[in-house]
């Protein structure tokens, strides 16, 4: 054969790509990185689309997924609240979790009928478990196909390297479970972290700082959770959380605005939503009770529903005229009951006129007392008539002992804090937080004083208060909010008799969600397990 035959036949000849375990070192360790490379993507990629499940949780629905993470962890979301992180595990696997929806029909269930909640911790405990242990081997499975699909696009048929990229994806699962598994920390629920309005109100998913490693006593803490945060989403979702008798009497009450023009937003919010009948307000509208103020004042006529206001001891008889001229306003100050909205209201404004702030820290003067004398002589003059009083109305509390047993009950504010308390003779006395955040006073303090309102539900034909709902939102520099039911009859049994309407009528339907404060006289509300914004106090 010469020379240019055999040149001729090597031309022909196709070219035979060497095999990587037979080409050279550099070869053999680019194509090893590009089949890791391979596997660690497709893994990732496939962990993304399928690493999920929807799933239900008790009343909660959720969104449980896996992703990568460097640091580990379990992640709960509840849009629009924030987030609550707990360090579980060690990486490279993050569990999320997000509450997508709630169960209305369910989450009544349990709010209507006590008996239901027993054995919720069990039921969630159960329903999440599976659904974890679902999410994770969904996850793995989707991991591993994601390395094999990748491969077979970029490697096409040569098998072996699909394969190999389908083997790098599995080894990372199962280093990832094995990492998580001897990382476990079942202590870490006691230490969870707060993002976002959580974090300014954790008290909202339960005593969680508080959970203890025993099992049972963690099941019983994750049914409270669930049962709190469903609680929550119903409130928050459709306000009012229920639906009363059409009847029901819905009264508003705000104290000590101060001036704050953030105040009427929040009222007028307040009364759109709740479908609020008429407002009551304690006093302390201004700072000075100067005429350059009565513009603030101009705004009750926005709000579309009568407005009832005694004048508080910054307020001032040019403040008290301005107040008598908007259109729905209606001035207590006297001793002539008042009707308005289907209630009863007698209220005298306070003695005193105090704009420089002097008696900030003095104890309440005589003058107090005898405005709460002339009431109780006031009150009982219209039982005596066949018209007795309903709700009195006064600026400082203190002059509510005054009037035990002549009234059923007493609104107040002055002190910026909110307490409520069941006097000796059987008056409820009720005292207002700022609504207005304590105005500008509130930056003199090192906690911003929240502001806080009130939705009292009266039934219309006894004029009986059945239930309550505090509200509290963030002060200055906070975000937060909170909304808190309470039923007469079990704040206070002694009650319990005057408020017992049918389920069907009765606000007591509704979630009785955590309280955060006690008063400090009288019979106290027994706050429950869950912590709160902290009330500052702020003297008169």
């Amino acid at each position: 054969m010469t020379d240019a035959l055999k040149q001729r036949r090597w031309r022909r000849t196709p070219w035979r790509r060497t095999p990587w375990w037979r080409g050279t070192r550099e070869r053999r360790a680019l194509l090893i990185a590009e089949v890791v490379m391979i596997g660690l993507i497709g893994g990732w990629l496939g962990m993304l689309a399928g690493g999920n499940l929807d799933a239900g949780v008790g009343p909660l629905r959720t969104r449980l997924s896996v992703a990568p993470s460097l640091h580990g962890g379990s992640t709960l979301s509840i849009p629009p609240l924030g987030e609550l992180r707990v360090r579980t595990h060690a990486g490279p696997w993050r569990l999320n979790g997000e509450v997508t929806r709630i169960d209305a029909a369910d989450a009544r269930r349990i709010f209507s009928d006590p008996t239901a909640v027993n054995g919720l911790g069990e039921k969630v405990v159960h329903d999440l478990t599976g659904a974890v242990i679902t999410v994770a081997i969904k996850a793995a499975i989707a991991t591993v196909l994601g390395g094999l699909l990748l491969g077979v696009l970029v490697f096409r048929r040569r098998w072996r390297l699909v394969l190999l990229s389908g083997a790098v994806s599995a080894s990372v699962v199962l280093a990832g479970a094995a990492v998580a598994a001897a990382t476990w920390d079942p202590k870490a629920i006691n230490q969870p972290e707060y993002d976002g309005l959580l974090a300014s109100a954790p008290g909202l998913v339960g005593d969680a700082r508080s959970i203890v490693a025993d099992f049972g006593k963690y099941e019983d803490q994750l049914g409270r959770l669930v049962t709190n945060v469903s609680r929550l989403y119903d409130v928050t979702s459709t306000l009012p959380a229920y639906q009363p008798d059409p009847s029901t009497i819905r009264v508003l009450s705000v104290s000590d605005l101060h001036l704050n023009p953030a105040s009427w937003e929040v009222i007028r919010s307040v009364t759109k939503q709740f479908n609020i009948d008429l407002i009551v307000d304690s006093g302390d509208l201004t700072d000075h009770g100067s005429a350059p103020e009565n513009t603030y004042v101009d705004q009750i006529a926005t709000l579309g529903v009568p407005y009832v206001w005694v004048r508080g001891n910054h307020d001032s008889a040019l403040t008290q005229a301005e107040v008598a001229a908007q259109p729905n306003a209606v001035v207590l100050d006297g001793t002539d009951p008042v009707e308005v909205g289907g209630l009863r209201f007698l209220g005298v404004g306070d003695p005193r006129f105090t704009p420089d702030k002097n008696t900030r820290d003095a104890p309440p003067p005589a003058s107090v007392g005898q405005v709460g004398l002339r009431m109780a002589d006031g009150l009982r003059a219209a039982a005596a008539d066949g018209t007795p009083v309903d709700v009195a109305v006064v600026h400082d509390g203190a002059a509510a002992t005054v009037m035990d047993g002549t009234v059923p009950l007493v609104l107040s504010g002055h002190y910026h804090r909110r307490e409520q308390h069941l006097l000796p003779a059987g008056t409820l006395s009720f005292f207002q937080g700022s609504t207005g955040a304590s105005g500008l006073r509130g930056l003199e303090h090192e906690k911003p004083t929240p502001v806080r309102a009130s939705v009292l539900y009266f039934d219309r034909s006894t004029r009986v208060l059945q239930a309550w709902d505090d509200i509290t939102l963030g002060g200055l520099g906070l975000v937060s909010a909170k909304i808190e039911r309470r039923i007469v009859g079990q704040q206070f049994p002694e009650l319990a008799p005057a408020v017992s309407p049918s389920p069907s009528e009765s606000p007591s339907e509704s979630p009785s969600v955590s309280a955060t404060e006690s008063p400090t006289v009288g019979t106290p509300v027994s706050p429950a397990p869950s912590s709160s914004l902290p009330a500052t106090s702020v003297s008169p």
